[in-house]
């Protein structure tokens, strides 16, 4: 392990796998600063772009928005009482009083200090328990990777959302899309006499309409905020404040990556629990709300640590946290990198490549972060309505230079509108995404199956690994319906 971590760090430092990632990690700064364009819009208007590189440098700089994103989201959480993301709610609540207070700085410096160490030691977990995990990659068969895809399938379709109905029909409905076009036997599906649907819908052309679009309309919706801007003040806290924030930032570490393990577990989710926690039991907790800063070191770092433990799920069993994580996992299957346990057997070096890669990039993350404060703050004043057209823009032509064909951008447009409709109607949108993608490799897992049963499906109660994901199926159930009346409604 420390051989392959060592490798991996060095391949990570090539001059263009650097450039790649700091360009990423600039990428999702940027993201996270900016109101109304969260990471995964950020990363579904430039996965086209990706496409052209190496495989590697392009996950590199995927991966880099992501975890960047959480870094940048901070800023206008403290600057303006605006998250730039929805895992940076939490950091509102103290980080804009310190603001109000003169003390914006600090806060800022307290967040990417918290940031680093939740991140640095949630890759230190994500290194050594992944490529453990990954060794069951031998033991498993067509039903194994039956009973694991349904597992993924129903994870998403029950933890998406509230409504179990609307979760598991966005998943049937991602699995029908997928089917669009020339089937195994030859035969023309769903494509309605259209010459230009034989060849399928793209993936890319679903996931920056899904994703990108739909943001995009979303925030056009949304009314641009009046942003009053704060002073700087002193940008580092204390020695009192730094003892005051340790307890807070490794108890949020903890919280963070374990709950990031979870299928479904949002990082808003995992930030509120992290900020309810320390406000619970900290020293100073008559001061949360008034400009504490354990109010803001603890959402931030459970939000870093819980991006890195995502990608155990994502890597060992193909199973995305969070639909940022979901186009993490569609563009490892586009470049011939499917996840799972068999990842680390057969492309060892791009694995420890990419975990070499997380280190490096928060050790730029932080550089970027603290330093450039005051940079980051002014980009935040720029109107949403003058970025809106620039990302139309290269939404769509990023979707056309993938095949050349306006239909796939007409596609995008069409699923643009369509997951504007859903995002406003509290449908969810990532378990499309998880049947889109998993529905084929769940079809070509089946027939194996019932290949070698004879047609019986009894034979993924007979193996151990296919068991396991069988009896976590049921758990996710029963725990679903057990949480189900501590939900919120949503409304019809």
């Amino acid at each position: 392990m420390s051989d392959g971590l060592l490798l991996g760090i060095w391949h990570s430092l090539s001059p263009l796998n650097l450039l790649f990632g700091f360009i990423g990690c600039m990428l999702g700064t940027i993201v996270g600063v900016l109101p109304g364009l969260g990471p995964t819009s950020a990363i579904a208007i430039l996965f086209p772009i990706t496409l052209k590189l190496e495989p590697t440098a392009a996950i590199i700089m995927l991966g880099g928005i992501f975890y960047g994103s959480q870094y940048g989201g901070s800023t206008t959480s403290i600057l303006m009482n605006v998250p730039g993301e929805a895992s940076s709610v939490a950091t509102c609540f103290d980080g804009y009083k310190m603001a109000q207070q003169g003390r914006a700085g600090q806060a800022l410096a307290i967040s990417a200090i918290g940031s680093f160490i939740g991140g640095t030691i949630g890759i230190i977990g994500l290194t050594i328990a992944a490529p453990k995990l990954g060794e069951v990659g031998f033991y498993f068969g067509p039903p194994d990777y039956s009973a694991l895809f349904i597992f993924s399938l129903l994870s998403m379709a029950l933890l998406s959302s509230s409504s179990v109905l609307k979760g598991i029909l966005m998943t049937l409905l991602g699995m029908t899309l997928s089917t669009v076009g020339i089937t195994l036997g030859g035969v023309p599906c769903f494509t309605y006499g259209s010459a230009k649907l034989l060849k399928g819908i793209d993936l890319i052309s679903l996931i920056v309409g899904l994703f990108g679009i739909s943001e995009i309309l979303i925030g056009l919706q949304e009314e641009v905020v009046t942003i009053a801007k704060s002073k700087l003040g002193k940008l580092m806290p204390s020695l009192k404040e730094f003892s005051d924030c340790t307890g807070a930032i490794f108890r949020a570490t903890g919280l963070g990556f374990f709950m990031g393990l979870l299928p479904g577990m949002s990082g808003a989710v995992i930030t509120f629990l992290s900020y309810n926690l320390e406000r619970r039991i900290s020293k100073n907790r008559m001061n949360f709300g008034k400009g504490a800063i354990e109010g803001v070191c603890s959402p931030e770092t459970a939000n870093n640590a819980a991006c890195q433990a995502a990608y155990i799920p994502l890597m060992v069993f193909g199973i995305p946290a969070s639909p940022s994580l979901a186009i993490l996992l569609a563009a490892l299957t586009i470049h011939g990198l499917p996840p799972g346990p068999t990842l680390f057997l057969k492309h060892t070096e791009f694995f420890w490549t990419i975990v070499g890669a997380m280190y490096v990039g928060n050790v730029i993350l932080l550089i970027l972060n603290l330093p450039l404060v005051g940079v980051w703050a002014r980009i935040a004043y720029i109107p949403y309505k003058l970025l809106a057209p620039i990302m139309l823009g290269l939404s769509l032509i990023g979707t056309f230079a993938i095949r050349n064909d306006l239909m796939d951008c007409m596609i995008a447009i069409i699923f643009g509108v369509f997951g504007y409709a859903a995002k406003n109607l509290n449908w969810p949108t990532a378990p499309l995404i998880m049947g889109f993608i998993l529905g084929p490799m769940l079809e070509a897992a089946l027939r194996s199956t019932l290949s070698i049963s004879g047609g019986s499906m009894l034979i993924l109660l007979s193996r151990p690994i296919s068991l396991i994901f069988v009896i976590l199926t049921i758990v996710v159930v029963f725990l679903k319906m057990f949480f189900q009346k501590a939900e919120p409604k949503e409304a019809d």
